[in-house]
């Protein structure tokens, strides 16, 4: 049996003096350099953002993968958990107050159902500000929107970032080795 890549990505969508500014990274767990991308969407802003990033992160895959989705964003993490079958069963409809109504963000949510027929997606929330104030976040000034992180931040966040691929490559081959018993 062939192993399925795997990648966590890490995703990310500010607001502040630019708002709109989105990244990823994604992160093969096999030490192989991490894809990075980014840019400005002027016209979407909150939780739109916060999805078109996962949705671009997912869309990046080139075959069929295993990901931890490590993202600020209860929005995206509670949808992938909880909403989509319901909404997919629904026609892309929710109840709100006894009416149904279209799902927020319908086309995003379609294009990440899509994606995940294709890849095995494990959603995990992880804080890009800092919880305590006077500790700084491991992103600096970014995750506030106040421009690039300062260079003695960039080592700090590697290691974050190494850490929890670890943690997920050691998550994922215990997965691995339960579904070949």
């Amino acid at each position: 049996m062939v192993s399925s890549p795997q990648y966590q990505l890490f995703s990310e969508a500010a607001v502040g003096e630019e708002p709109g500014r989105w990244r990823f990274i994604l992160r093969p767990t096999d030490g192989a350099p991490p894809l990075e991308a980014g840019g400005v969407e002027p016209d979407a802003r909150g939780e739109r953002l916060e999805l078109l990033v996962v949705v671009r992160g997912l869309e990046a895959l080139d075959q069929p993968s295993r990901v931890v989705l490590m993202t600020p964003s209860i929005y995206v993490r509670e949808g992938i958990r909880y909403g989509l079958a319901e909404w997919r069963e629904n026609d892309w409809q929710w109840e709100s107050f006894g009416q149904m109504v279209p799902v927020k963000n319908r086309d995003l949510w379609q294009r990440v159902d899509r994606a995940l027929q294709f890849h095995q997606v494990e959603c995990r929330t992880w804080r890009i500000d800092s919880a305590h104030p006077g500790v700084p976040s491991p992103h600096g000034d970014v995750a506030r929107g106040r421009g690039k992180p300062p260079a003695r931040i960039k080592p700090r966040l590697r290691r974050l970032i190494d850490r929890s691929c670890r943690r997920a490559t050691a998550g994922l081959q215990e997965l691995e080795r339960v579904a070949c018993l």
